[in-house]
């Protein structure tokens, strides 16, 4: 076991964790991390659950749902429902994103806008507001804002219940134009701080803390050309670790924070500054 972890003993109630966007990166840390702690994750993304994948429990604690459709994300949390048979929810990590590139996805139909724009889009470039098509814009919210509202309202009584915490997973792009983050995700992650103001001042007379965490440059397989020169004017100089901002999730869904509700964490070494 990790250093550090403590697992939970056997004569204390098991604690449960709905995590969406589990599959990799900061998701797929923040599984080990609770888990090697006792508590039981059921994990949330687009995909099965990967046959390779060494996490024992997975198949059976593992829903497959699309955020960017509400009518899949609400059978969705029907399905969660069902899964807590005693009716609690201790922690609800809002982790899934979708960030957009210039591709083909984005970029169909829309020639005539992006040469209206000026814009002629690489592979990789990134989306501003004048070559964002709507149905992205739309796509992207449902997934990073709207999907956190659905599954708040949803699973509000089980989160009573086990006077539980929520974490949205913000990012720095939020509060500044970001040189790889597009126009809609930013804005999107700004959107969400706010909201998770709202919600803590609604939730928080249940016994719901919700709180931010807003991760800067980290070390995970989406990383965009360029990130090194970035990490040059991070004070800490270096790429934080998925593992970094996992141990903050988990800190901000136990008892460690249990005075903390409203609050935005900046993960980013300094880049904030």
């Amino acid at each position: 076991m990790p250093e550090g972890h403590t697992p939970q003993r056997i004569d204390e109630e098991r604690r449960t964790l709905i995590l969406t966007g589990a599959s990799r990166g900061i998701g797929h840390a923040t599984v080990k991390r609770f888990a090697s702690a006792g508590w039981r994750v059921i994990t949330c993304s687009r995909h099965a659950f990967p046959e390779n994948c060494p996490w024992a429990a997975g198949p059976e604690d593992h829903i497959q749902v699309d955020l960017s459709d509400p009518d899949d994300t609400a059978r969705a949390i029907a399905e969660m429902r069902e899964r807590l048979t005693d009716g609690k929810l201790h922690a609800l990590v809002n982790n899934a994103a979708i960030s957009p590139k210039g591709n083909r996805q984005s970029a169909a139909g829309d020639q005539e806008r992006q040469r209206n724009a000026g814009s002629r889009l690489s592979d990789a470039e990134r989306l501003n507001t004048l070559t964002t098509i709507p149905d992205l814009w739309r796509r992207v919210f449902e997934v990073n804002f709207f999907s956190t509202i659905w599954l708040a309202q949803g699973l509000v009584a089980e989160l009573a219940a086990g006077r539980g915490a929520i974490v949205n997973v913000t990012s720095i792009a939020g509060s500044r134009v970001h040189p790889f983050a597009g126009a809609a995700y930013a804005t999107s992650k700004a959107a969400l701080a706010a909201l998770t103001r709202e919600m803590a001042a609604d939730l928080g007379p249940l016994g719901i803390r919700v709180n931010a965490i807003a991760p800067g440059e980290i070390d995970t397989a989406i990383l965009s050309p360029g990130t090194d020169k970035i990490v040059e004017t991070i004070p800490l100089r270096r790429l934080g670790a998925p593992e970094e901002v996992a141990k903050a999730i988990y800190c901000l869904c136990t008892e460690q924070s249990s005075y903390v509700t409203g609050a935005e964490l900046h993960i980013n070494g300094g880049q904030h500054v």
